[in-house]
């Protein structure tokens, strides 16, 4: 099942998606609510044209954005880095959000270098506290694209990375959530990334140092994770930043991830 959160008239809604057409539903609330209350969504009208949608967030917000750095071993080549012996956590601040076709906005006298990562996103269906990690998959109510937009002037200079990772637009996440049944396999999905057509980053998830299982436990042993919550699993090689010379987007660039039955989120970049 893929779910969508969409705007209609000024408010969020729920949709079903079935090939290129989006299914209302008679659903009053948004995704958060919905995966909380375990309602099922019931069609509500008439099919509408994914072209003709205003897509929001796949989630809208969310308690906590965790976002894991260094988890794919080209990644952390490229990076000249060393893998880290646990997952490395930081946090995006839930005003990053934004959905598909939504612009990625950025001040030019605040950064100047404004990266692209794509990663699998994971959404919490479920409490979890000291999780082990054989009870881990339970938690998990669907996957989403993202794109863990980063200022690496700001990333680097601050030396904590918080700030560079957390502008306004900088979590694109969408185009909606396909639920955790119809992922047979977490592990093993193509993952790209597109700048203006060019593929940039080309990798699959089964590269990933640390699993789901292994992440999902880590983190419960350190905090609640709670229904909603969004973890960003790490991005593959191919960052601008690590290119020679360096690719950074900019004004008017088109920037698309596609995950293997997922989707493709995409997003153009808007300067200010």
């Amino acid at each position: 099942m893929k779910i969508a959160q969409y705007y209609h008239k000024d408010q969020i809604r729920l949709g079903l998606i079935d090939d290129d057409f989006l299914i209302p539903t008679d659903f009053q609330g948004g995704m958060i609510d919905c995966i909380k209350n375990g309602n099922s969504l019931k069609p509500e009208d008439s099919p509408i044209p994914l072209g003709s949608i205003q897509f929001a967030p796949a989630v809208s917000n969310p308690p906590k954005i965790i976002a894991i750095g260094l988890n794919y071993l080209d990644h952390i080549e490229e990076s000249r880095g060393e893998a880290p012996k646990n997952p490395l956590v930081f946090a995006k601040f839930s005003s990053s959000l934004i959905g598909h076709n939504e612009h990625i906005t950025w001040d030019t006298g605040l950064t100047t270098k404004v990266d692209f990562e794509a990663e699998l996103a994971v959404v919490i269906g479920k409490t979890a506290y000291n999780c082990p990690e054989n009870e881990t998959m339970e938690k998990i109510f669907g996957y989403t694209c993202a794109n863990d937009v980063t200022a690496r002037d700001l990333q680097f200079g601050d030396g904590q990375w918080v700030r560079g990772k957390s502008l306004d637009t900088f979590c694109p996440l969408g185009p909606w959530i396909v639920s955790s049944d119809d992922i047979h396999d977490p592990h093993s999905l193509d993952i790209k990334c597109y700048l203006n057509g060019q593929i940039m980053q080309e990798s699959n998830t089964s590269v990933m140092i640390f699993k789901l299982p292994r992440l999902i436990s880590f983190l419960s042993k350190n905090f609640t994770l709670l229904p909603g919550d969004i973890i960003l699993t790490g991005t593959p090689h191919g960052v601008g930043s690590a290119r020679n010379p360096a690719i950074y987007m900019k004004d008017g660039d088109e920037i698309v991830v596609e995950i293997e039955g997922i989707g493709r989120l995409a997003n153009i970049c808007k300067t200010l």
